[in-house]
């Protein structure tokens, strides 16, 4: 193999895209990030600009390319991976006819539930219905309106002049290859989404007419669909001059965020855990089979790496939970503060935490601050910080939310065993939340497990395309994937804390399911 084969990959967060460039081992050589703003609309909207994406994507890769780390002329292919769950209506010539709708947004919520409604209900979803839906894609849309079926059903209904115009809806991922290769398509496992594919043959997934007419969605507005990890095409060539590089770079299929994760956190083996904490968070395995949990909101769906099926999850918010105490509590804006959050406040978070005792002296923080998905699927949720005393400081209020996402994932963690049918005896933890150390070890404490501190754990989704893309060029085997993926540190459970821990994760359950009817009261 040669070493001068470099891997151009855009990973497309929901803060903004980070491009990186890798050489044919999968080790980075530069990377440059820049961010994005997020577009509020009411209380339900959430959008982005197609434009704002690449537009920074084009400054970071300038960025790097002047910094001269590399040759531009050896890039040989490039991998896209993106925020997953959200919708870019196009018109003929590629361009985008409104912002996208991300994966935050819920205004489809109405006709989600409207669609899965049904004489027979489980959960709230029509029992015919649903078992049509899982027995044929693995899973169906969701009461909380964030999947991309229901961005489709809300432009269709809310915005009727957009969705006559638009040739194609895309998944953010497909809508950068199309820009990048004039190309209309989604892959198998981006597609999975829009819950109108048949993926009974994770070789031969296909659009489903039944699933299609049941929705009322056109089906020409549907991309063209090509298999997972394959050979969408070349770059155009106008960008390949912009660049600097060879007209011949192939662009491979690329992935949602979610499934890059999982091959760039190492555990690619059938049943091997990975945890990711970033904006959200969720816990995911790579099974040989398709199997669904209705009630917690998770499945096995078509994975990144070709022939294989995925347990996946969400939580809404988790890191976004630190962003929250950051920005709307200790350097909000106001009469009471004027100063600016320092550049290293999650170092210094850090070191708060740890020295806060185990349990937060009974302060308990629920993380639900934009609802939740799994293991509930609950719009109306909402968080908070609970048991507050007059001896509590914002100490305990800090290591509370660090306590209460892990209480969040371990709660996760229960079902995604029993779908699985087998304990995740250790998991690789990645994303931005991996690179606390005093987390890492409370993840441990609280799971009761080891967990895998996997280095460089903010370039796993960029790692995970750099992977895909060698073996989608034949350069490399997902066996040898492990390997490449190297850990930082093992923190092993604490046992003192063990019984402590227990009865928090009780408590931090009891919370939800107490409250539940309140929430769905106050926030209809």
């Amino acid at each position: 193999m040669s070493a001068s084969n470099l891997i151009l990959t855009i990973d497309l967060g929901t803060s903004g895209p980070k491009v990186s460039v890798f050489d044919s081992q999968a080790r980075m050589i530069d990377y440059e990030f820049t961010d994005v703003p997020l577009i509020l609309i009411g209380e339900d909207g959430r959008e982005q600009r197609p434009s704002d994406w690449t537009n920074a994507i084009r400054s970071c890769y300038n960025a790097i390319r002047e910094r001269g780390k590399f040759d531009p002329k050896e890039i040989i292919a490039m991998n896209i991976t993106t925020q997953w769950s959200g919708t870019v209506a196009v018109d003929e010539k590629g361009e985008p006819l409104m912002n996208s709708i991300i994966w935050m947004d819920s205004r489809g919520a109405e006709f989600a539930q409207k669609l899965m409604h049904g004489p027979l209900r489980v959960d709230g979803y029509g029992v015919g219905k649903i078992l049509k839906w899982i027995r044929l894609a693995g899973g169906g849309p969701s009461h909380s309106g964030k999947d991309s079926i229901s961005h489709i059903l809300y432009i269709k209904n809310k915005l009727p002049e957009i969705y006559k115009k638009t040739y194609k809806f895309l998944e953010p991922k497909d809508y950068l290859n199309l820009y990048f290769t004039g190309r209309f398509a989604a892959s198998y496992d981006s597609i999975t989404i829009y819950w109108l594919t048949d993926n009974r043959d994770i070789n031969h997934i296909k659009y489903s007419d039944e699933l299609i007419r049941i929705t009322g969605v056109d089906k020409a507005k549907l991309p063209d669909l090509v298999p997972t990890n394959s050979l969408l095409g070349t770059i155009r060539k106008e960008i390949a001059a912009e660049f600097g590089l060879r007209d011949d770079v192939k662009v491979i299929s690329g992935t949602p965020d979610t499934h890059s994760a999982a091959v760039g956190s190492g555990a690619v083996k059938d049943f091997e855990p990975h945890l990711y904490i970033g904006t959200s968070s969720w816990l995911i395995c790579h099974t040989p089979w398709k199997k669904t949990d209705i009630f917690h909101n998770m499945g096995c769906i078509p994975s990144g790496i070709p022939g294989k099926y995925a347990i996946v999850n969400e939580q809404e918010t988790t890191g976004a939970c630190l962003n929250f105490v950051r920005n709307n509590i200790f350097y909000h804006e106001d009469d009471l503060q004027t100063e600016k959050a320092p550049a290293d406040f999650y170092k210094r978070m850090d070191k708060v935490v740890s020295k806060v005792p185990a349990g937060s002296n009974g302060v308990i923080f629920t993380p639900w601050l934009n609802g939740e998905r799994s293991p509930v699927d609950d719009h109306h949720a909402r968080g908070g910080f609970y048991n507050l005393a007059l001896s509590s400081n914002r100490g305990h209020m800090l290591r509370a939310v660090f306590e209460g996402i892990a209480c969040n994932n371990r709660w996760l963690l229960s079902f995604a065993e029993k779908l699985a049918g087998k304990r995740f005896e250790a998991i690789n933890f990645i994303g931005g939340g991996a690179n606390s150390e005093v987390w890492s070890q409370i993840l441990a404490d609280v799971f009761d497990r080891p967990v895998r501190q996997m280095k460089q754990p903010l370039n796993a989704n960029s790692r995970g395309a750099a992977f895909l893309a060698l073996m989608s060029l034949g350069l490399l085997k997902v066996e040898e994937i492990s390997a490449l993926a190297e850990v930082e540190h093992t923190y092993m459970p604490n046992p003192e804390n063990r019984k402590l821990y227990d009865e928090l994760f009780e408590r931090y359950v009891e919370i939800y399911h107490t409250n539940k009817a309140l929430f769905k009261r106050w926030n209809k």
